[in-house]
């Protein structure tokens, strides 16, 4: 499956990448995507904080990995369904991710394994142009 190019939020609905808002802004930092998901759950109503930090934590994570290790973000979408929110995060990079077990004193390598504890389920589609990793953050008001 070719990598979704599209860096824009996509609309409620029941599609994780469901119809998408035209008017928002490329994500290609960490910061932006975290920005994106405060401004689409503010607008959702009241929100466990629990829920809010967990989807903040994973999206900073995937952010921070296509830029390590895949060239940068090339497409982020943000998609909301009743149970859950799925981050798809795309870059240029055909390697899926590791789960390498770390020695304790060497820095880095935790976020692959922070995502996969997070999530309720995550997929990686690859193709000639790169990847998307969705992860889906259980979700619940």
């Amino acid at each position: 499956m070719k990598p979704r190019s599209d860096t824009r939020s996509s609309a409620l609905g029941t599609d994780p990448l469901g119809a998408r808002n035209a008017g928002s802004p490329p994500v290609r930092t960490p910061a932006q995507a975290r920005q994106l998901v405060r401004r689409t759950l503010a607008a959702l109503g009241p929100v466990r904080p629990s829920q809010v930090e967990d989807l903040l934590l994973v999206t900073s994570e995937l952010v921070t990995n296509a830029h390590r290790h895949g060239g940068g973000v090339t497409g982020f979408t943000l998609g909301i369904e009743r149970d859950r929110v799925t981050v798809s995060v795309s870059d240029a990079s055909e390697k899926a991710p590791l789960y390498e077990l770390r020695e304790e004193l060497r820095p880095g390598g935790f976020g692959w394994p922070i995502v996969l504890r997070l999530c309720r389920e995550v997929t990686v589609d690859t193709g000639p142009d790169g990847k998307t990793i969705h992860a889906a953050v259980p979700f619940d008001r």
